[in-house]
């Protein structure tokens, strides 16, 4: 990496981080992203620029409101950290080309949408449709390259150039990863729905894996899915058992007999279980973003297993 590339990477990934930290905050609330301009949750009043400068303004300021002393979220600091850092790792993936652009929106867009969906139970359309739209274009522009673009130009005959060929099988892909991405994810729910008889997955995650498909593709699309469901499912369980060692050391305190108090905690961690609303975008676009960078290396490693 050229460092200086590096830093001004660097530099307008933060700039980015605090123009999603607005997005985060009130795309939910339904708020416009543009004005006015940012200001104090609490007191409502504006923030000075020298204080919203990013991950400085927030260090300088010890996490306080200047005027009322409230406190600030640490999650401003992170996502404008984690922004910067993802656009210098894309840089280094992919150096000064198209395809870094392509995922700085892709890890801009995903980042957006795991904070706000760990902070609210919410995925707002005004991240997912227009992501769904930027991976369909961006597919023109940098080939996806997956099943359909490796195997139909060999059976398929178009009457156009090689480039103008690749392009379409790009955009195919795209079209495809975004179908299958959407349709799985609503084929688990409507499926959950039917067995427990309440919703498992809203359409925000539905969008949400449109999304993934159409930026990534089939393979990593299906990656993300089986790689979200296990990091769900893994956290899952571990809530569960943490919920039961706690109540089971709580209702000790009132039963003499341990089984008794196991029993009762292992009651009261179902009850938790059943009724927490897992936040599955979280899994899911943290699994995008892996697979974004380590996908392909997983999967021919899987692949050389096999064959």
């Amino acid at each position: 990496m050229d460092p200086v590339y590096a830093s001004a990477i660097f530099l307008l990934g933060l700039a980015f981080g605090s123009f999603l930290n607005v997005c985060v905050y009130r795309l939910p609330l339904g708020l416009s992203v543009v004005t006015p301009g940012s200001a104090c949750p609490n007191c409502k009043r504006p923030i000075a620029l020298y204080d919203n400068v990013p991950v400085f303004g927030w260090l300088l300021l010890r996490g306080r409101c200047r005027s009322c002393d409230a406190k600030i979220s640490a999650r401003y600091l992170v996502v404008e950290l984690l922004t910067a850092v993802l656009f210098v790792a894309c840089y280094f993936y992919f150096g000064l080309t198209l395809a870094t652009v392509k995922y700085c929106v892709f890890g801009f867009l995903a980042l957006g949408l795991i904070f706000t969906d760990a902070e609210t139970k919410l995925l707002p359309d005004k991240l997912t449709l227009p992501g769904i739209a930027l991976g369909l274009v961006f597919s023109l522009l940098v080939p996806v390259h997956d099943v359909a673009s490796q195997f139909l130009p060999a059976i398929v005959n178009l009457p156009f150039s090689a480039e103008i060929g690749t392009r379409l099988f790009s955009v195919l892909d795209s079209l495809l990863g975004a179908a299958l991405g959407a349709s799985f994810i609503y084929g688990a729910g409507a499926v959950y729905l039917r067995w427990r008889g309440a919703e498992g997955m809203g359409f925000g995650d539905v969008k949400l894996m449109a999304m993934v498909g159409a930026f990534l593709g089939i393979k990593l699309t299906i990656l993300t899915i089986f790689a979200a469901s296990l990091a769900g499912s893994l956290f899952g369980l571990t809530t569960v058992l943490v919920v039961w060692i706690k109540r089971t050391h709580r209702f000790t305190r009132r039963f003499a007999n341990l089984q008794a108090a196991r029993r009762r905690g292992w009651q009261s961690a179902q009850m938790v279980y059943r009724h927490y609303q897992m936040p599955f975008g979280v899994f899911l676009g943290s699994m995008a973003l892996l697979a974004l960078f380590v996908g392909n290396q997983f999967l021919n490693w899987y692949g050389r297993l096999w064959w």
